[in-house]
């Protein structure tokens, strides 16, 4: 499945966009789950909780691609702190 890239500027016109192009991706979702077995309304609740999380771990780290990786921390800090050289 692909997600459409954006075509308007204007943030009320991207969110209206977005919103089309992420219920889509979802009828679409929600169409698999159900061919797998799941009922539509407990993967609409799991969508929800999944989206929740994802919201707040973005509030809290907006860009992870940012932070250092595990493998630039000197493997002499993690000894002792429950790391990979303990």
């Amino acid at each position: 499945m692909t997600f459409p890239s954006p075509k308007a500027e204007a943030p009320a016109q991207r969110f209206q966009e977005a919103t089309a192009a992420a219920r889509t991706a979802l009828e679409q979702l929600v169409a698999q789950a159900n061919e797998a077995g799941w009922g539509t309304e407990e993967i609409s609740v799991a969508l929800l909780e999944a989206a929740r999380f994802l919201n707040e771990a973005n509030r809290k780290d907006p860009d992870p691609a940012d932070d250092p990786a595990i493998s630039d921390t000197p493997a002499k800090e993690q000894i002792g702190h429950g790391e990979l050289y303990d």
